[in-house]
Formats: structure tokens, sequence, C-alpha cells
């Protein structure tokens, strides 16, 4: 992975994130550092230049988390601004996904793991907008 600059990129950046449903559960993660550390969301990360949506997310979910996945499709996206003080600007593409292989293993970018129910995510600090992006790709089982 591309080391982060510390000066924020001054254009959108796109990303990708996956909600990754293995026996009805969810895959969350917990951000080891800024931005969001602390807070569970979803793997994913930003898409390299010529890379596809569908390559960057079957990357980043292996680099992430060790896991194999197959994309179902597009569950939603998500606009994050630069906060006051600094910050990215991002379009995050969020993509539904069930998982194939693997068992969990962290990159130094997240510090813990949970398979949950969808619909019950408990009181866990979650980075804004997930609950939405989880019921977008629940549905998308269902369809």
């Amino acid at each position: 992975m591309p080391a982060i600059s510390p000066v924020p990129p001054q254009h959108p950046q796109l990303a990708v994130s996956a909600s990754i449903f293995r026996d009805g559960q969810i895959l969350l993660v917990r951000r080891a550092r800024s931005p969001g550390r602390g807070f569970y969301s979803l793997p994913g990360g930003r898409v390299e230049f010529g890379e596809t949506l569908h390559a960057a997310l079957h990357r980043e979910v292996e680099e992430e988390t060790a896991l194999k996945i197959e994309i179902v499709g597009l569950a939603g996206w998500r606009e994050v601004l630069p906060a006051t003080g600094g910050g990215g600007h991002y379009l995050i593409m969020s993509f539904a996904a069930r998982w194939t292989a693997g068992e969990p293993a962290l990159s130094a970018e997240h510090d813990d793991f949970r398979w949950l129910a969808p619909d019950d995510l408990g009181d866990l600090k979650l980075t804004d907008g997930l609950r939405e992006v989880i019921q977008s790709a629940k549905a998308m089982f269902r369809a």
C-alpha cells in the first residue's frame, strides 16, 4: 500500500468498501488509526489509477482482512467531505459481497473485527452512514 501523504490531495479520491456477508452476518472492522480511529466500518480503501472498482475491492479486502469475496453488486455510495481543519474528500462506492474463503487476519489499519447480525450492531461506534449502507447491501441478497 502506498504511503499516505500528510498533506491531503486537493481533489476528491475514489474509494471502495465491502459489506461482506457470511452465514447471515456482516464483517465489521475497527480502525486502528485516524481518520476514524476506534470506529467500526467496512473493509476497503482507495482505488489506484488504472484499476477497476472490482479489482480495487478484491485487493483492498485481501490486504486488510485476508478474505476472498464474490461481489454481488453496488449497494450504494457515500461522499465524505473534508472536516474543518483538514481531512480528505472521498467518494466511496460500497458493494455487497459474499465471503468465499479465508478467516480474518487484519492488517495494521485495523485492530478488531466482528461478524454481526446486520440488524443488531449494538452500541458500537460506527462510521457515518454505515447502518444505511449495510441495509442496502443486505437487501441485495433478498432480490
